[in-house]
């Protein structure tokens, strides 16, 4: 592939619901630029950029995929991302990367959650885009229905630039709305001049009005011309818009049908015309040796830095870094410092990735995209640049996993195999994280939802050629006592030479302090007990607390009181203390009216004003209380509630189910609190066995 300067490159990230018709967008991009010879399709599972085996066995995208392509001699960084919400973290990675953004919409479907989550990145990130609507050769596909429902949400900002021409229900051209001029297609990707249909003309005025409009708000000039009548040239209406679509004033709708190449021609000019090259996009680091802001800009004259905004860890591809050229030109025998790392990384071979295939390159200019291979040190997130000036840049904000399971190995032994196979995963996928939870002797796998982690297995499976299994975590529980006891604990024990003898009385009382297992206090007098054997009591007291005697469940909150005791001058020892420890402590906690208490957790759930019934209810079904709701002033409500830990498995799930898919959650661990009757008796009976069991 040729080298670009930063002037010809775009770099457009395709968003919207999963099944909107992207990849089969990118897929007719790559045919019609003759980046490829034939035109694959998501059901054949032949596309360049689904080269997944779980996205082939699927049928939809899984990761966010670079297909560039060359048009009009520019250059279009095509970033396909998934549309279903488990894998959102391929989509922010995906827009940290992209200058502008392409929206997509299925006409039969109409707008879905996915376009809305998909404007909402856009607003956040300030990233010009333009609508696509899909499936125009459907026969019942309304393009006027999409159009006002996009209106009635977004308002003015939406201008249709194109819209369909029908013959006896079949898409067979559009009409220009910027030219006011009619076009059909030839062939596959040709198209000719034609009248517009008599009954379009009524269509044609009211959108080319909405466009006028746009126009004439660019400047005093345009709105003064617009008053008195006056007709803008279609240089001129070409012109603000391409500066309206910048500012993200104007948002263009047009639409095709990429299954037929119809329409797609037509969205490749116009990303070239309206869309912003990098060098108009801002894009600052942190000079690390000054402290200072430094505006690389995409400046390929200034110093060379990077950002690495995605890692892809493949056992058949290997290791690649796909970096973001935010200053200088990199070129392919640099040696660039990992700023963060503080470690300089040799490239040796500079690439661009269509789809799975990578094609060397000489060097990446500035606000271009490529992949390094076999980077050390290097992870996404990492900032790299010249060992004279380390500049860093900030990490994309990914979104938190919070559903999760425990998993295990199906065959002994595997298991060191599936911690490097998940260490490899994770490196590549932010959102999926890998939790060892001691207290319940579990590891724990956490991603966006189910279908993340199901698919996380699936790639185990496939690529790495180990199984796992997903279960229910055991939720971490605790013990605590609630009044207080007075024992005595005694091991004596009588064999042929030293026999062993250790006598302690001890009080037990609850601590107003849960974040400790217990507290040691002594205050035996005479020496009943002598000095020395007081650090056998608490090696007797460490011991009984990691599990404790009424679920096995780790003790919190105990004052453990040494008054009285005694030994025998030859018996005694530390072993024979630390055992009548135990045995005090096993009675004394029985005798303290002991309890279970449960994780509470503190959540916040984001949903859409007339979900807040629906998901309150359901809360209130999970045991949880409501503190409060406030308005988000978007049109949606956050409801913030404690609920016990033990009632949010499966809560993705649920709340997607409930919401449509608008409806998000976080939490964060709050404190513990005693669990009702009922559970504590069911969590109890359940954990029989492990009272006497030494493993968990």
């Amino acid at each position: 592939m040729d080298v670009f300067r930063t002037d010809r490159i775009r770099n457009v990230v395709l968003l919207g619901h999963g099944g909107s018709g992207k990849t089969s967008i990118a897929e007719a991009m790559a045919y019609l630029s003759g980046m490829t010879s034939r035109l694959g399709r998501v059901e054949d599972g032949n596309t360049v950029s689904d080269f997944d085996k779980e996205e082939i066995k699927r049928g939809f995208s899984i990761s966010t995929t670079m297909v560039p392509v060359v048009w009009d001699k520019v250059k279009i960084n095509i970033l396909d991302t998934p549309g279903y919400f488990d894998f959102v973290g391929e989509v922010e990675e995906a827009i940290s990367a992209a200058d502008a953004a392409i929206i997509v919409v299925s006409g039969k479907a109409g707008v879905q959650v996915g376009t809305q989550k998909a404007w909402n990145y856009c607003e956040k990130y300030k990233l010009p885009r333009m609508i696509f609507v899909t499936d125009m050769d459907v026969d019942d596909v309304s393009y006027r229905k999409v159009v006002e429902q996009l209106t009635e949400l977004y308002g003015k900002k939406i201008a249709p630039i194109h819209f369909p021409i029908r013959e006896d229900g079949k898409f067979v051209g559009y009409v220009n709305v910027v030219k006011q001029a009619g076009r059909k297609f030839v062939d596959k990707a040709g198209k000719t001049d034609c009248d517009i249909p008599e009954y379009l003309t009524e269509y044609l005025e009211k959108y080319h009005e909405i466009l006028m409009e746009s126009v004439a708000e660019t400047s005093e000039e345009f709105m003064d011309r617009y008053f008195e009548g006056d007709e803008f040239s279609v240089a001129e209406v070409s012109a603000a818009l391409a500066t309206n679509v910048q500012d993200c004033g104007i948002v263009p709708v047009c639409m095709g049908s990429p299954i037929n190449l119809r329409g797609v021609s037509n969205l490749l000019d116009d990303i070239c015309g309206y869309f912003p090259s990098p060098d108009k996009r801002s894009c600052n680091g942190i000079a690390q040796k000054t402290n200072e802001i430094f505006e690389a800009s995409y400046d390929f004259a200034k110093v060379k830095s990077a950002y690495v905004w995605k890692t892809i860890v493949d056992p058949f591809l290997g290791k690649y870094s796909l970096i973001k050229v935010c200053s200088g030109v990199i070129k392919s025998d640099d040696t660039l410092l990992n700023v963060e790392k503080s470690q300089e990384e040799r490239l040796n071979k500079l690439y661009v990735l269509e789809g799975s295939k990578p094609i060397e390159v000489p060097e990446l200019h500035a606000g271009d995209i490529g992949a390094i291979a076999k980077l050390q040190s290097v992870q996404t997130g990492d900032s790299l640049a010249t060992k004279a000036n380390p500049i860093v840049y900030p990490k994309t904000v990914i979104s938190t996993p919070y559903t999760y399971k425990r998993y295990k190995a199906v065959k002994k032994g595997e298991e060191d195999k599936i911690a490097q196979a998940l260490a490899k995963m994770t490196s590549e996928d932010k959102t999926l994280r890998i939790v060892n939870d001691g207290a319940n002797k579990q590891t724990l796998i956490y991603g966006i939802g189910d279908q993340h982690l199901d698919i996380v297995v699936s790639k185990l499976k496939e690529r790495y050629k180990v199984d796992v299994e997903l279960t229910k975590p055991k939720v971490a529980f605790r013990e605590a006592i609630r009044k207080s006891s007075d024992v005595e604990g005694k091991h004596k024990k009588q064999s042929g030479g030293h026999g062993q003898y250790g006598h302690v009385k001890m009080r037990f009382e609850p601590l107003d302090n849960m974040e400790i297992p217990y507290e040691f206090e002594q205050v035996v007098v005479g020496g009943a007990v002598p000095k020395n054997y007081f650090p056998a009591v608490v090696k007797g007291l460490e011991e009984c607390v990691l599990k404790g005697p009424l679920a096995a469940y780790p003790v919190v909150g105990v004052k453990a009181t040494l008054y009285d005791g005694s030994y025998h001058p030859v018996d005694s020892s530390e072993m024979a203390f630390k055992m009548a420890t135990i045995i005090a402590f096993k009675e004394g906690f029985m005798k303290a009216s002991p309890v279970l208490l449960e994780p509470i957790v503190s959540m916040k759930v984001t949903v859409p004003d007339k979900y807040t019934g629906d998901v309150m209810g359901d809360l209130n079904k999970r045991r949880g209380r409501v503190l409060g709701m406030n308005p988000d002033h978007d049109g949606n409500t956050i409801i913030e509630a404690d609920v016990p830990e033990l009632e949010i498995y499966g809560y993705s799930t649920d709340l997607r189910s409930m919401t449509g898919g608008t409806g998000s959650f976080s939490y964060e661990f709050a404190r513990y609190e005693q669990a009702p009757n009922d559970i504590q008796t069911k969590e109890i009976e359940a954990r029989k066995n492990k009272l006497d069991s030494a493993d968990e």
